[in-house]
């Protein structure tokens, strides 16, 4: 039976629908389970999917004909849609793929928003979801303009330590735009 706990727990939390409104969300949440290796976003598709990681690992890039830019990587509980175009209804830039076997609850965008207009909550979601994500974006955008490679990894090293544990190291080193020799010899230091 799939677990719907961590996902109760944001909509409990970050924002609240009733009871009836909960079960009746829930409902249309299909269960997706994927291998290592499947892509769930590819660039140049319109993001049609509101995405919830139940388990597993993520990693989020961008790409072109000469090389993968990881951008960010998912390993707890969280949605994982790119939730700008899922609201435009336009076509992403990111590419997501599995780097373990994952459990995604996914449930597609117009019955989604369909849903949010019948409880009234539906502006709210979308704003609540913008501001969250444009505050965190800017950190990140900042924090890579502004810090050296080494303090990015510190940085990793306090606030997202399951990053440095469960994410193979040459994943690390792209999201940081360093090689991964790069990346050995700033662990080195850095231990």
């Amino acid at each position: 039976m799939t677990d719907f706990k961590e996902i109760s727990k944001f909509f409990e939390t970050e924002f609240p629908l009733n009871q009836q409104g909960l079960t009746e969300l829930f409902s249309l949440f299909t269960v997706q389970k994927h291998k290592k290796g499947s892509i769930l976003l590819r660039a140049q598709t319109v993001e049609k999917q509101l995405r919830f990681l139940n388990k597993g690992i993520i990693r989020e890039y961008y790409s072109n004909e000469e090389k993968e830019i990881n951008i960010n990587f998912y390993v707890k509980p969280q949605f994982i849609s790119d939730l700008l175009m899922f609201s435009q209804n336009a076509l992403t830039n990111k590419n997501q793929e599995c780097l373990s076997s994952v459990e995604v609850l996914s449930i597609e965008r117009q019955p989604f928003f369909d849903l949010l207009e019948k409880y009234k909550c539906g502006k709210s979601f979308v704003e609540t979801s913008f501001q969250k994500l444009l505050k965190e974006k800017g950190k990140q955008e900042f924090n890579r303009s502004t810090k050296s490679p080494e303090e990015l990894y510190k940085d990793l090293f306090i606030y997202k330590p399951q990053w440095l544990q469960s994410i193979p190291q040459y994943h690390i080193a792209s999201y940081l735009n360093i090689t991964p020799e790069t990346l050995s010899r700033i662990r080195k230091r850095t231990s």
